[in-house]
């Protein structure tokens, strides 16, 4: 199965992609780098070099770089914050929806009077739910608050969005109103890292931010690892 999958730096740089072959595609938005093995095709949304923080990633070109390489269907990792008590870090979740309110959306429409429907297509998450089970288990259904970043939120801005959603991060709205409109298949995963600032006496910085990720990147390596089976 050809399958492009979206992640982070963490899982980019892990010893895990290390034979995989490099490759770069230009697009309309600028040029893409990207790992390739077999079917299969991974890219760092933050870059190569220097990560780029959320608020400027460049989602355009990085979507357009999967469609133009022959990629429909996309399954993206992301990072996120808990908005409840029940989903702890360490949980793993699927989105089906999500708000982007802050933030006005990533789009290739600039210049037409249109615009896409949103959605999360999920095509691939029943399989992957239970082909990953019992090893790992999706909580699916969940929703995805979007902020805009690079700051992590305030509690009283926790304290508001907690009631719009499950899970909060900085990207995947972004990147799932683009497959909508280029007509690829966005398919939601997520490892909650943390509990929002303020939620079960927690707070939340940078610093224990990046120590809570690296504490997970033995599991996030394991999931890929079952994936890449799941989909072979």
């Amino acid at each position: 199965m050809k399958v492009a999958f979206i992640s982070g730096t963490s899982i980019v740089n892990s010893t895990l992609f290390a034979s995989w072959s490099v490759g770069e595609v230009e697009t309309r938005y600028g040029a893409v780098s990207y790992k390739s093995q077999g079917d299969f095709v991974l890219i760092n949304r933050h870059g190569y070099g220097v990560p780029l923080p959320p608020h400027s990633i460049n989602y355009r070109a990085n979507l357009e770089a999967l469609a133009t390489l022959g990629y429909r269907d996309i399954v993206s990792l992301n990072s996120v914050g808990s908005l409840k008590k029940e989903l702890p870090p360490g949980t793993f979740v699927s989105c089906s929806d999500y708000v982007c309110l802050q933030q006005g959306p990533a789009t290739y429409f600039d210049t037409e009077l249109r615009g896409g429907a949103p959605g999360i297509a999920n095509n691939l998450i029943s399989k992957l739910t239970a082909e990953l089970a019992p090893e790992f288990r999706i909580q699916g259904g969940k929703v995805y608050v979007q902020m805009r970043g690079p700051r992590f939120e305030t509690k009283a801005e926790i304290r508001i969005v907690q009631h719009w959603g499950d899970v909060i991060g900085m990207t995947a709205a972004h990147e799932a109103d683009l497959c909508t409109e280029l007509g690829l298949s966005y398919n939601s995963l997520a490892l909650v890292d943390n509990f929002a600032n303020g939620l079960e006496g927690t707070e939340i910085d940078f610093a224990r931010f990046k120590d809570l990720v690296k504490d997970n990147q033995g599991r996030v390596n394991r999931l890929f690892v079952r994936m890449l089976e799941i989909l072979a």
